[in-house]
This record gives structure tokens, C-alpha cells and sequence, in this order.
């Protein structure tokens, strides 16, 4: 493989990257043991895989290009040895509790930036792999991608299809805050993005919650939650919408019934939400690139009805997509075509700072293969995903669906969120709040949308 200088959204990941806010995602997938040894026989077997797969050799350097100054490469790596990134851990009872304390460690610039934990389980019957990828490195689904290439081959490799407006792995960089000198290249863009008129979105009135609002430490905590798939789909039958209006609307009651147990209270409580988009197109220019927009909306945290809560977000939902991906204050990542690579480096610290005044909480979509995965013949049981946690945020929230399951795995600040497994409870409830919900309102006929 060859060097390529990075695109824009890459270097705005990059530039944005901190020691104590590291842009990096996340999946722990759990699996099913054999034996004791499974674990130290995956981190082997996962090591000699990674040496075989182009992606996972390239690192990021930065350049001073003559077509892009204050940019950078991704090209191979020299000496490349997988046995740094493929790490084998002592035996734990607890996978989220290490997968918090390792989402929390930023990977090392100078090599290729992803790495592979490996946990056993003191059961003895399970283990767990973490995989972590910079941001630049890979969105989503080329994260999926290459974590498949060291999982076993699948009999028939189902890759996700995806419509370009559905909801879809990675939170953005805010590029607003850049040097006087390009904003003349943003004027033109801003407009297209209609900007001016979808701030009111981020303006309404609504009381801040100090769960999501609290100064950031660096720290982290993960939690998981798994419901089945055909309850989500029972009351996306009952009351409209989609199975992503469903997960964040379950989001929203979830965020309600935790807030009133810890005594922070949910009245008037409505988060900017930021639901990222995929704008990835089959043999684009940029295959490896992040290509990323985003819709926002307002989480009805302050409605007590959990039906009024799904339709508010249904309404907002289908909003966003009949504007499309291209307007709107969400997608402000698209802005990142506009500013020269040089402007990315100035302003990456500020813009970093800045996500924090743009959206409160980061609810995506992960998509997985509909077939079971396996390494050495160990099969997966739950897959987790998570995503960074930029700074000024206290919480993340990815949902994946895996085998008739969904999966939501959370980030937090482990000192803003210390009750993250609380909230983890809270999804799963709510699920059963909207099946009974939707089961008493049927009696009256369908929601009104």
C-alpha cells in the first residue's frame, strides 16, 4: 500500500485528539470459551492475522505537503509488528470495568492506531476482545471491516447495507472555529447548510443536567445493555416510526428514569442529540475516509408519557431526513471539505473545545453482519460498540444489532457518570415501559404520529 494524505473529517479527528480525550471507537465483543487457554490461542491467532491485512499496518504521519500543508499521510508503517497492538491481559471478572479503564488510554501516534485487547475470563468458559481504532484510522464500518479480517471467515460475508440517510457510526469535529483567513471558504457552505436557520434547534429553552454538562476528566466507564430485537420491533409495529426512532426514544426514557432516581430531576430537560449519518458510497474517491454528516434533534428527557416521547422523536427524525443529510445543524462535519488542512491543525484544540456548545449527547448506530462471528472458532455471544467521547461530554451512546439482539454500549466520564450501570438498567426497562405503552394504547387505536 502507498501513502495517501489524509481527507479533511480524517485530519479534523486527528488534529482534535488529546491525551486526556483521546478519538478513538471502540467494540468489546465476548465470547464463548473452550477452555482456559481460549484467550492466550485468540491473542496469538489474532496477531498472526494482523500482520496479513494492509490496514492495520498504516499509520498516520504528519506532512507538510506542498497539495496540503499542515496535513497528513496514512501510509505503511515500517517494522510493523502486530505483537504491540494484539495485548494479552491478566484473567478479570469484570469485561466492562476493563474495557472503561482501557477506552481511557490513548493509542500511541507514532505506530498504526488501533489496538486489540485480550481478556480472559475468570470463569474460565469466557473471553473478551476490545478492539480500538482511531477515528482517523476508520468510521464504523471500516472498523467493522477490519476487525473482520481477523475474525474468522465468514461461510457468506453479509457487509451491512445501509441507505446514505440512515443513521450510522462516528461523532464530527465543530470546524466553525477556524482562522480569519479561511472563513471566506466557509461562507458559501454554511449557507448550503442552512446553519443560520437550524441554531433555533440548539437554542431552545431547556434546563441543563449536570449528568451531561459536568467539566470533564479524561476518565472513563463503559456499561452494556441488551434487549431483544423483536421487542423493539413489536413497538415499532404498534406505534410507527422506525427501529432507530424506537432505540432513541428508548434512549430518552431511559435518560428520564435515571435522572429522577439519582436526584437530578428530568423537567425541562431536553439534550441536543446528535445522530450521525453515513455519506459512504460504494468505490468513492476516499474508500478509507470518514464521510460523516448528522442530524440534530432535541431528546424529549422531559416527557413523562413514553408514547408522546417516541412520536416527538419519530416527528424529528423524519424532519432531518426530509431536509436531508446535507442541512441542518447537524451536519456541520460536512464543513470539514471546506477548511485547507492547515486550518484543521490551528484550530483542532478549539474545535475540540467547541463540540460542547454544539450538542449535548452522541446517540449512533453501529451496523454488524447478520451471520455469527467467531475467532478460532469461538463464537461471539454480545458485541458492544462505543464511541469517543469528546471533550466537554460526560456521555456516548452506540447501539448495535447482533443476532436477533440489540446491543447498546455507553461511555461515559467515570467522575461525572459513576452510576453508568444504572442507566445501563434504565434502557432495558424502558424497553418494557414502551411495550406496555404501546400494548394499553392500542386499545384506543393507533399513536397519533
Amino acid at each position: 500500500m502507498t501513502a495517501d494524505l489524509l481527507a479533511p473529517l480524517d485530519l479534523a479527528f486527528w488534529n482534535i485528539d488529546s491525551a486526556d480525550h483521546p478519538m478513538h471507537l471502540g467494540a468489546l465483543g465476548v465470547f464463548s470459551a473452550h477452555s482456559p487457554t481460549a484467550g492466550a490461542h485468540a491473542a496469538d491467532l489474532l496477531a498472526a492475522r494482523a500482520a496479513g491485512v494492509p490496514g492495520l499496518r498504516m499509520r498516520i504521519r504528519d506532512v507538510w505537503h506542498p497539495l496540503s500543508p499542515g496535513g497528513a499521510v496514512r501510509e505503511p508503517a515500517p517494522g510493523f509488528d502486530p505483537q504491540r497492538h494484539v495485548l494479552l491481559h491478566a484473567p478479570t471478572a469484570d469485561f466492562q470495568s476493563e474495557a472503561g479503564r482501557l477506552m481511557e488510554c490513548p493509542l500511541e501516534r507514532g505506530r498504526p492506531p488501533w489496538e486489540a485487547h485480550v481478556l480472559p475470563g475468570e470463569d474460565g468458559v469466557t473471553f473478551a476482545v476490545l478492539f480500538k481504532f482511531h477515528h482517523a484510522l476508520a468510521d464504523g464500518l471500516r472498523a467493522l471491516a477490519l476487525a473482520a479480517a481477523v475474525l474468522d471467515p465468514l461461510d457468506d460475508p453479509p457487509m451491512p447495507r445501509r441507505r446514505r440517510t440512515e443513521p450510522a457510526s462516528g461523532p464530527f469535529s465543530t470546524l466553525f472555529a477556524v482562522p480569519g483567513r479561511v472563513r471566506g471558504a466557509l461562507t458559501d457552505a454554511g449557507r448550503a447548510l442552512d446553519i443560520g436557520a437550524s441554531v433555533a434547534v440548539s437554542t431552545l429553552a431547556s434546563r441543563t443536567t449536570p449528568a451531561l454538562t459536568a467539566a470533564s476528566t479524561g476518565t472513563r466507564r463503559t456499561a452494556g445493555a441488551v434487549v431483544d430485537l423483536d421487542d423493539v420491533h413489536r413497538v415499532r409495529k404498534a406505534a410507527g416510526g422506525t427501529v432507530n426512532d424506537v432505540l432513541i426514544a428508548v434512549v430518552a426514557g431511559a435518560l428520564r428514569g435515571w435522572l429522577d432516581e439519582r436526584g437530578d430531576g428530568s423537567e425541562g430537560v431536553m439534550p441536543r442529540v446528535l445522530v450521525p449519518v453515513s455519506q459512504r458510497r460504494p468505490r468513492t474517491a476516499q474508500p478509507q475516509g470518514n464521510r460523516l454528516s448528522g442530524y440534530l434533534l432535541r431528546l424529549p428527557v422531559h416527557d413523562p408519557d413514553p408514547l408522546a416521547r417516541l412520536t416527538a422523536v419519530r416527528t424529528a427524525m423524519d424532519r432531518n431526513k426530509d431536509a436531508g443529510p446535507g442541512r441542518g445543524a447537524g451536519a456541520v462535519a460536512l464543513l470539514a471539505d471546506h477548511v485547507p488542512a492547515l486550518g484543521h491543525r490551528l484550530a483542532g484544540p478549539l474545535a475540540a473545545r467547541a463540540a460542547r456548545f454544539w450538542f449535548d449527547l452522541l446517540v449512533t448506530s453501529v451496523p454488524l453482519p447478520g451471520v455469527g462471528l467467531r475467532l478460532g472458532g469461538h463464537q461471539v455471544t454480545e458485541v458492544f460498540p462505543y464511541a469517543p467521547l469528546a471533550r466537554g461530554h460526560s456521555l456516548a451512546v452506540a447501539v448495535s444489532t447482533y443476532r436477533g439482539r440489540v446491543h447498546f454500549g455507553l461511555v461515559a466520564d467515570a467522575a461525572a457518570v459513576p452510576d453508568l450501570d444504572r442507566l445501563a438498567s434504565a434502557l432495558t426497562a424502558e424497553v418494557e415501559t414502551l411495550i406496555t405503552a404501546t400494548s394499553a394504547g392500542l386499545e384506543d387505536g393507533p399513536h397519533a404520529p
